[in-house]
């Protein structure tokens, strides 16, 4: 169990181990504050990870909620054996069967909200202060996928990029200590895409192999159908602005 230690900022990150090419390292849960604690995307419900999340709260006076960016599996799962250990913490996400659903700008303890979808329709970041508990809006390295939204996604992450931020602790990889550095990295990353994909479009690339070839064309096969439902978000955001040519082949269900 890696523990990263951020002494100065009142919080601490548990990485799961449950590595893998979407998870890389493992799921980091993120804990802030003490007397109570709160919780920023539990993790895999695996027993040694909840174990470890259980002594650091315990350490730490207790949790006072958990907060989700978004309902992956590898960021929620560990909700229900925490939640028996803890029955009055409430649970705060943008959707689904939580005591608090969170908006855009609204608190929860400590943490303070920002809608940034487009990994997930539903994803949200948590600022405290000066850090920023990114999930996977931001990785601490490598891209993410973008499932939709795309022109929200860069919204969010201009919206981000403004805030005078020292730290941001993703939901996976490393610490980011130039936040500002590395949201410029992925707007820029998110652009140049779409360029690449304008140009394959221009030279008549219609089908989602031609355009992946075109546009993704350094995405390992294995990541091939995570590039595929980026290129369908690109292709939304073509279309709503007007700039998608008649006859793209559109991808299927999660790149297929």
């Amino acid at each position: 169990m890696e523990r990263i230690e951020l002494p100065e900022h009142d919080a601490v990150g548990l990485r799961a181990d449950n590595p893998g090419p979407l998870t890389l390292s493992g799921t980091n849960s993120w804990i802030v504050g003490t007397g109570p604690a709160w919780l920023v995307d539990p993790g895999p419900a695996l027993p040694a990870h909840v174990r470890a999340l259980s002594e650091e709260l315990e350490r730490r006076g207790g949790l006072g909620g958990i907060a989700l960016t978004h309902d992956h599996a590898d960021h929620r799962e560990a909700v229900a054996p925490l939640r028996e250990r803890y029955p009055e913490a409430p649970v705060a996400a943008a959707r689904g069967e939580v005591e608090v659903r969170l908006r855009d700008g609204e608190r929860f303890g400590p943490l303070e909200a920002l809608a940034l979808p487009g990994h997930a329709p539903d994803h949200l970041v948590y600022l405290a202060r000066r850090i920023v508990f990114s999930g996977d809006a931001v990785l601490g390295e490598g891209s993410v996928f973008v499932a939709d939204d795309l022109a929200g996604y860069l919204e969010g992450l201009r919206r981000l990029r403004e805030r005078r931020l020292v730290l941001l602790c993703p939901g996976h990889g490393p610490v980011i200590e130039d936040p500002r550095g590395k949201l410029e990295e992925y707007i820029a990353h998110r652009l140049e895409r779409e360029h690449r994909l304008v140009e394959a479009l221009a030279d008549g690339a219609r089908t989602v192999d031609e355009m992946l070839d075109a546009a993704w064309s350094e995405v390992e096969p294995g990541l091939r159908p995570a590039a595929a439902v980026t290129l369908a978000a690109h292709l939304d955001k073509l279309a709503a602005e007007g700039r998608l040519p008649d006859g793209v082949e559109r991808p299927g269900p999660f790149g297929g």
